[in-house]
């Protein structure tokens, strides 16, 4: 069994986690707030890539980031080089398709917060700001962490998004997902059967994770 793709893809799914928890929680706090005009808009269109088919998803992000689009041409203009078929592109991918479960945790989670505790932070002097980041993100950290968890499994088994912006390049961006579809084609079962075995660990371990991290924030 190669344990290339398998590496690969625990790197694109890392940055494409710290990427989601980073863009994840400031969306999901700003869709937290009730006043938001057009939130449910916003819900709905943030969250889209939870539903949209794969190849779907991969076009609409080509068709963004491709060469010939305008932010392609502007980030080959700056780094000298494309972002698609190449490692950026897979952790872009992987980044669109796992955001919506981070924007989704973090926003439930800081929905569940006794509001009597942002308010007495701000009548002590607090500001907005400092409120949101000693009371509010503190007290939705494990909900945020659950989310970010199930986002690192979604990252890992992207297939369809990956495969169409950053291709199926071996030792740059074929990733598990990938591996075992071309292990699966050319009849190398053992191959494919051993990285299957390897993610299915990898799943259970995740979905066992998450659960644990979401039953102790709901016990606190």
């Amino acid at each position: 069994m190669e344990w290339e793709p398998l590496w690969l893809s625990l790197q694109v799914s890392l940055v494409a986690t710290l990427s989601s928890l980073v863009l994840g929680v400031a969306l999901g706090a700003l869709l937290a707030r009730p006043r938001l005009p057009g939130r449910d808009l916003w819900d709905a269109l943030l969250t889209a890539p939870l539903v949209l088919p794969p190849t779907v998803l991969g076009y609409f992000l080509l068709v963004a980031l491709g060469r010939h689009s305008a932010l392609g041409q502007l980030f080959e203009q700056l780094f000298g080089g494309p972002i698609v078929f190449t490692f950026k592109g897979a952790v872009i991918a992987a980044t669109v398709g796992s955001l919506p479960l981070v924007i989704k945790a973090a926003r439930a989670a800081l929905e569940q917060l006794d509001p009597a505790l942002v308010f007495a932070a701000r009548t002590l002097g607090a500001s907005p700001t400092r409120a949101f980041w000693r009371i509010q993100l503190p007290l939705a950290a494990r909900g945020i962490a659950a989310g970010a968890v199930l986002a690192f499994a979604r990252a890992l088994g992207d297939f369809g998004a990956t495969l169409m912006v950053a291709g199926n390049i071996p030792h740059q961006t074929r990733t598990a997902a990938l591996a075992i579809y071309d292990a699966i084609e050319a009849g190398r079962d053992a191959d494919a059967a051993g990285m299957i075995a390897v993610l299915t660990a990898l799943a259970i371990f995740v979905g066992y994770t998450a659960q644990r991290l979401v039953r102790r924030s709901d016990d606190l």
